[in-house]
C-alpha cells in the first residue's frame, strides 16, 4: 500500500489524543461520543483513496445521523500519517448510536473498512453483538487476527481492491 509509514510511537501518540478528546467530551458534555476511523492494519495507515473511503464514510455516518436528528454538540476532525479520524460528542443513547454505527459498518464494499466505536457517557465502550467477518477469508475477524491467520500484504491487497471497486 502507498503511503507514508508511520512508526509505533506515532500510533501511541494519536491513541492518546483520541482518548483525551473523547475524556474531554465526555466530561464537558455528559453523553455518549462516537469515534470514526479506518481499519487499514500496516504501518501506512493513509493515502488519498483511503482518504476518499474515509470522507464516504463521514457522509454515511453525517447522513444517518441527521435522519435520526441526533444533534452534534461538538467534533474534531484530524487527518495525518496516523489516519484520517473523526470524534463527536452527540446528544443520543448510546445503544442506538452503536445500531447505526454497526449498519454502516455492515454495509458493503467500504463499511468493512470503518471502524465506528461508541462509547456511553460514562465512557465505557459499546461492543457488537455479532463480531466482524474477515475481509479474506468470512471468517471470525478477531480470530484471524489474533492467530494473525493473514498477512499485513494480504490484507492491503484485500483493502486496495476494495477501494479501487468503488473509487
Amino acid at each position: 500500500m502507498e503511503g507514508n509509514k508511520i512508526q509505533l510511537k506515532d500510533i501511541l501518540s494519536c491513541r492518546e489524543r483520541r482518548a483525551y478528546i473523547q475524556a474531554d467530551y465526555i466530561k464537558k458534555y455528559h453523553c455518549p461520543v462516537i469515534s470514526f476511523c479506518m481499519n487499514i492494519p500496516g504501518p501506512v495507515k493513509t493515502n488519498p483513496a483511503v482518504r476518499k473511503a474515509f470522507d464516504a464514510g463521514k457522509y454515511e455516518l453525517n447522513a444517518r445521523l441527521g435522519t435520526e436528528q441526533v444533534h452534534i454538540l461538538d467534533c474534531a476532525e484530524f487527518h495525518g500519517d496516523t489516519g484520517d479520524e473523526l470524534i463527536m460528542a452527540a446528544e443520543c443513547p448510546a445503544e442506538r448510536l452503536k445500531e447505526i454505527a454497526v449498519f454502516i459498518e455492515e454495509t458493503p464494499p467500504l463499511g468493512r473498512l470503518y471502524d465506528i466505536d461508541i462509547l456511553d457517557e460514562t465512557g465505557r465502550k459499546l461492543s457488537r453483538s455479532i463480531r466482524r467477518k474477515c475481509i479474506i477469508c468470512g471468517r471470525d475477524a478477531y480470530e484471524c487476527a489474533r492467530s494473525r491467520t493473514h498477512s499485513v500484504e494480504e490484507l492491503q491487497n484485500e483493502i486496495e481492491k476494495i477501494l479501487q471497486s468503488v473509487l
